[in-house]
């Protein structure tokens, strides 16, 4: 066999084994598709300090950089498979079923896998074996021209049909049917002056569209409101169950909440503020009855995920959300429900897509990322960055620096500037919406013509003010001051 039809062969063979797996998966679980199986074991797999910097160097887009690259694996190793199988057609079979086997197992160990699951793996190794074999076979040029047009037409049919027939459950329409929600105590309005836009900062509320949105979920689950529901239970007096509409025919309440992501570096990105409505955690748990000795409350995912939260903070502080800023919650960020609770990093409090609460202790379970070398407790801890000016720009005329700061729960006292480590200046604040969201700064600078280094820091209500020392983000967050380098024209 020539080496152009060998290698086609490999690849045209695994395109054909991921399409037909693809496919069966839209008819027993998205989730079950080998291609996404496998990518979401990577993802488990994957050790913290690697996690962490697919994070900060692709932001939002790590999960798509991680599916293009097992795409360009894949193919290489389809294209190496026909190759060495230019006389048998045995080590390319071999390397197809041990391709098919890896998506089993992958499927078999996904936490949402149903007992029909298995199917779409298997689906893709038959696929893949059969077209390799079925392509290997010596025939005129003509027709191995066309057992390769149809089969990539084949395998095109079957990859698109499993995509639209996977994301075929109504979504938005359960959404949409949900109509307005009106909590029954609304949040207080933001003042105009919360935030300082015109001088750089985020406006204080962050649209839905521009969220930040750091979780492990390769595929956004697909849930309809009316399908969903909420498992209560554990060490509980009386374990429960939660509808979507049980939930909305409570007293709604309303809360502005900021959350933060345990992967922002000093200066990141990772820190969005939403009006949330939902019901306070607490009183759900309460009407369970929480038995003596419980001190975590542990949240699983659709789609796996867990974590784990400190009780006593939950009861004080949670809400199990199903609005974001006066509509139901986008599916990207946890519709039907989620959990939100201000003063935690996300990854031991915000679970999307929530469908489990079991009340329990930090000695019994541990969530997702505890094993992974994260700190198991994880309150947010005092910070501040520097919006504008950005770092290495050009500032004409008036020097005016701006940011954001945050201390959930305990609330921003104050912010202090200070250029090229001359003494630290006040700054101006925006108005104090709440101790569970951020705060915002302006402060205008007298600086001559140069080049200048900028530095800020938060001071909490507590009294508490931000460490210098610069820390990673592993294990509990990132410290430090913030700092911009610049020149003023």
């Amino acid at each position: 066999m020539k080496p152009a039809k060998a290698a086609l062969t490999g690849l045209l063979a695994i395109i054909a084994a991921l399409a037909a797996g693809h496919l069966v998966a839209a008819f027993v679980g998205l989730s079950a598709s080998p291609y996404l199986a496998v990518g979401n074991a990577a993802i488990d797999l994957t050790p913290s300090w690697l996690k962490d910097f697919a994070v900060s160097t692709f932001g939002t887009h790590d999960k798509l950089v991680l599916l293009i690259g097992m795409a360009v694996v894949l193919a290489g190793v389809g294209v190496a498979a026909g190759l060495v199988s230019r006389t048998t057609p045995t080590p390319g079979t071999v390397v197809a079923i041990v391709l098919g086997l890896v998506g089993v197992v992958a499927v078999l160990n996904r936490p949402d896998a149903g007992q029909l699951s298995v199917l779409a793996p298997l689906a893709s190794l038959a696929a893949g074996v059969f077209v390799f074999r079925h392509l290997h076979k010596e025939t005129e040029e003509s027709e191995t021209r066309r057992d390769f047009l149809v089969t990539a037409g084949l395998a095109a049919v079957a990859g698109i049909a499993g995509q639209v027939l996977g994301s075929r459950t109504d979504v938005e329409g359960s959404r949409q049917a949900i109509g307005e929600l009106k909590p029954a105590t609304p949040a207080p309005e933001v003042p105009i002056n919360a935030d300082f836009v015109g001088d750089g900062t985020p406006s204080f509320i962050t649209s839905n569209k521009d969220f930040y949105r750091i979780d492990t979920a390769l595929s956004v689950p697909r849930i309809r409101a009316e399908e969903w529901a909420l498992r209560v239970h554990g060490m509980v007096e009386r374990p429960t169950v939660l509808t979507f509409d049980e939930i909305r025919r409570r007293d709604l309440v309303e809360e502005t909440v900021t959350l933060t992501c345990v992967s922002n570096e000093v200066g990141g990105p990772y820190i969005s503020t939403a009006k949330f409505i939902g019901i306070k955690i607490g009183d759900v748990l309460r009407e369970a009855g929480v038995k003596a000795g419980a001190d975590q409350l542990f949240s699983t995912s659709d789609e796996g995920f867990t974590a784990g939260s400190p009780l006593d903070h939950v009861l004080e502080r949670g809400l199990i959300a199903i609005g974001m800023n006066g509509e139901p919650l986008p599916a990207e960020h946890g519709f039907p429900a989620r959990l939100v609770v201000p003063g935690l990093y996300g990854y031991v409090s915000a679970t999307k897509w929530v469908t489990d609460l079991n009340v329990t202790t930090f000695a019994k379970e541990q969530g997702y990322w505890i094993p992974r070398g994260w700190a198991t407790r994880a309150p947010i801890k005092t910070m501040s960055r520097i919006d504008r000016p950005k770092g290495l720009s050009k500032v004409q005329g008036r020097t005016v620096v701006a940011g954001t700061a945050w201390a959930q729960p305990k609330g921003v006292a104050k912010v202090e500037v200070r250029a090229d480590g001359g003494p630290w200046q006040e700054a101006e604040l925006g108005a104090d919406v709440s101790d569970s969201t951020w705060r915002m700064w302006r402060i205008e600078l007298d600086l001559k013509p140069g080049s200048h280094t900028v530095e800020c820091r938060a001071t909490d209500k507590s009294g508490y003010t931000q460490d210098q020392a610069r820390l990673d983000p592993i294990p509990d967050g990132a410290t430090g001051w913030h700092s911009i380098s610049f020149t003023v024209g």
